[in-house]
């Protein structure tokens, strides 16, 4: 008999073959991908049929997390919206409802010359739009608080209709409050936001503070956490747009904001805190609450407004805390542009220069009288002189008070004398003024080091971390040397001890132990 031959070449090549075959439709595919167009985006149309068909999902479903998901995309669909678009989009979901006329009569009427393009183009939107299924009765009551909220948003976009976005608000806000239904929740924090905003561009906001401080505590009896959170945050801009900073804090203090709220309501709410805080000079906590602000904010490019309102804020309470900001924060990409003043004000701190400060101020005073920080920026005065004088410290051992107001650009030399006097009583210089000469003796790098920084305080405070150390150092040596719960092993074995003597005498006493048992000796 013959062996077998194995075919091991031919199976190789067949192998090869498949792989090459493969690679070959891989590639085509690939070649497929690539000559087929991307698809376009939604139009604004089916933008807002989308939005309703997930508003309805969240309604039949008694599903919230639906709504919230067609409201997420409210911040980019306004910048979309026209008349145009939300007449196509009220046409279309509301086909044979007397809300359909209630609704358009907020909008301007279309020219008859462009009512027959925008059919031509809707009718070919409607080929690739969601499917959504035509609306032959009654539509819910909360897609028709979604598209009066869109209607608000596109009439605040114009100065010409700020008085009908007031007026819609408010015919909103009244359904809103009759219909008492709680599926409409989502869309009402969003309402109330559009009621706010009318109100600040078209007539005074404090008009509004009492519809807002009913709608508070209605909220907050309903348990309705995101409108009670919102309604807390249009109160707080209320107040301090009118720069009543007494009732926003007892407002803040009376009141608990709501945990469950989302993220941009707390970034709003960490926000006015910090403003608050920073008015009433509490620097500290208002530094943490602008930090909470600024990590829970969305994303620079989706808010960039917010953005830079969080951190020209920032910039200056930090400025006020005596700290500097970090440079790489000017150079953000959003936040260039916004912060140029700041970052001059910045200069003018570090270098300590009151002439630099002084200028700067006056050049940049309208950029910050808009951001509501002139006033926060003034504060700074005295930084600026603090720093000043603690150059001159540094470099002169003995300078004269007629000098350093010619540095720092001071009106006199009683002025000099008491900033310098403060200064060295708050720990800022280490020298002392020298009245009757008229001038001031600083301690600067000679005999002891004071000016280095090596005085007595700092040998006391190295010499009680040096003790700290060692301390740690021997407490670690006798937790090595003698293991955790060791005495614990040697008390179970006196105890064995005890109880094998007490039954051995109990033996001796029976007598049941004989000389063998016990010990010749014995």
């Amino acid at each position: 008999m013959a062996p077998d031959i194995e075919m091991k070449p031919a199976d190789k090549k067949e192998d090869d073959k498949k792989k090459k075959d493969d690679e070959k439709k891989d590639s085509k595919d690939k070649e497929k991908e690539k000559e087929e167009p991307p698809k376009p985006p939604p139009t604004p149309v089916q933008e807002i049929k989308a939005n309703v068909a997930l508003i309805e999902r969240a309604v039949e479903a008694l599903e919230p997390r639906f709504a919230h998901r067609a409201l997420r995309t409210l911040a980019a669909l306004r910048r979309r919206l026209n008349d145009a678009v939300l007449r196509d989009a009220v046409e279309e979901l509301f086909k044979d409802s007397p809300t359909k006329q209630a609704l358009l009569a907020w909008l301007p009427e279309a020219p008859p010359a462009d009512t027959a393009m925008e059919v031509d183009s809707t009718s070919n939107v409607t080929t690739t739009a969601p499917t959504h299924k035509a609306v032959t009765t009654e539509p819910l009551p909360e897609v028709d608080m979604y598209l009066r909220l869109l209607i608000i948003h596109h009439l605040d976009s114009s100065s010409s209709t700020y008085s009908k976005a007031i007026d819609l608000a408010h015919e909103t806000v009244a359904k809103m409050q009759a219909l008492n239904r709680r599926s409409t929740d989502p869309i009402a924090a969003k309402i109330w936001y559009a009621l706010e905003r009318a109100y600040e561009l078209g007539g005074d906001l404090s008009d509004a503070r009492p519809l807002f401080l009913a709608a508070q505590r209605t909220a907050s009896l309903r348990h309705d956490d995101e409108t009670h959170a919102s309604l807390i945050n249009r109160l707080l801009r209320s107040y301090i747009h009118s720069n009543l900073y007494a009732q926003a804090d007892k407002l803040i203090s009376k009141t608990t904001f709501p945990p469950a709220a989302s993220n941009p309501q707390l970034a709003r709410y960490h926000y006015y805190l910090g403003r608050i805080k920073a008015v009433q000079l509490n620097y500290s906590e208002a530094h943490a609450h602008l930090q909470q602000a600024i990590r829970r904010a969305p994303a620079p490019t989706r808010a960039p407004g917010f953005w830079q309102a969080v951190n020209k804020l920032f910039v200056v309470v930090e400025l006020l805390m005596g700290d500097i900001p970090e440079r790489g924060l000017f150079r953000h990409p959003v936040l260039e542009k916004a912060l140029q003043a700041y970052f001059d004000v910045v200069k003018a701190v570090r270098t300590g220069s009151l002439s630099q400060f002084q200028s700067t101020l006056a050049t940049h005073a309208a950029t910050l009288s808009a951001d509501h920080t002139y006033t926060l920026v003034a504060r700074l005065r005295q930084n600026v002189i603090k720093t000043g004088i603690r150059r001159l410290s540094l470099s002169y051992s003995r300078i004269a008070l007629r000098d350093i107001c010619v540095k720092l650009h001071l009106d006199s030399e009683e002025d000099a004398e008491y900033i310098v006097g403060k200064a060295v009583r708050d720990g800022v210089i280490d020298g002392k003024v020298v009245h009757d000469k008229g001038w001031v003796e600083c301690a600067g790098a000679g005999a002891g080091g004071a000016g280095r920084g090596y005085g007595p305080e700092v040998g006391d405070v190295f010499q009680r971390r040096i003790g700290y150390c060692l301390e740690l150092h021997n407490q670690s040596v006798k937790a090595m040397r003698y293991p955790l719960n060791a005495h614990r092993k040697e008390l179970a074995a006196a105890e064995g001890a005890r109880e094998r003597e007490k039954e051995l005498a109990k033996e001796i006493q029976e007598g049941d132990l004989d000389d063998d048992d016990i010990g010749g000796d014995f």
